[in-house]
């Protein structure tokens, strides 16, 4: 039995697919190729280095702090402009005197001066002011065609509305639930269940000043529920 002998594949002998040639002995040899190198390409990983980074070009803690500061400066800034004019628009308007009161205005918001006053509100006369906090507060005239050095504030303690006076019954009565007052703010008549509260009425510089009343309610003899 004759014995073949395969003679190693040379250069010569390989078969390039543009000639159109197949060679047996070539597809035995190329086949085993790919499937090694097809199990070399599903095998194959990617590992990522990280480059280092010059010590200058990382910038310090200080430069951190630095950059912040001047953020929260330019943050707080515009903020803070918007938020004073915003406060003082819950602040009640009116200016303080010198003893720390308040000045009355008059119905169209100017500073009411005693003595102008009296000439056109006669004895007896109760007009609704501006006063403390901004509330209705009525300036009253006595007798002898001087102001008290009461005022009475005009916010019904039932329910809060304001309370008209009432010239020919000489009271306070509140529209909204039948709430009667007399003619210096005591409750006479409820569903309210206190007084009108009250401010004391002084004379600075011309002007009517409204301070207020941390004494006790001269009408009742307790101390004031509003102090």
């Amino acid at each position: 039995m004759a014995s073949t002998t395969l003679s190693p594949t040379t250069p010569s002998q390989l078969c390039s697919g543009k000639s159109g040639i197949f060679c047996p002995s070539q597809a035995l040899l190329v086949k085993p190729m790919k499937r090694q190198m097809m199990g070399k390409s599903k095998g194959v990983k990617i590992a990522c280095q990280a480059t280092s980074i010059s010590a200058d070009r990382v910038p310090d803690m200080g430069k951190r702090q630095l950059l912040n500061l001047l953020l929260l400066g330019a943050i707080s800034l515009p903020s803070a402009g918007m938020l004073i004019p915003y406060t003082y628009f819950f602040v009640p308007p009116g200016s303080g005197s010198s003893a720390g009161g308040t000045v009355a205005k008059d119905a169209i918001g100017n500073d009411v001066i005693a003595e102008n006053w009296l000439k056109t509100h006669g004895p007896g006369d109760r007009t609704l002011t501006q006063g403390l906090k901004g509330d209705p507060t009525y300036l009253v005239v006595e007798k002898d065609r001087t102001l008290a050095t009461y005022a009475i504030n005009a916010v019904c303690t039932h329910l809060g509305c304001v309370v008209p006076w009432n010239t020919a019954e000489k009271k306070f009565i509140c529209p909204c639930h039948g709430s009667q007052y007399n003619d210096q703010g005591r409750v006479v008549r409820g569903p309210a269940p206190l007084s009108l509260a009250l401010a004391h009425c002084d004379v600075d510089d011309g002007k009517v000043v409204f301070v207020p009343w941390v004494e006790t309610d001269f009408r009742t003899g307790d101390a004031p529920w509003w102090a």
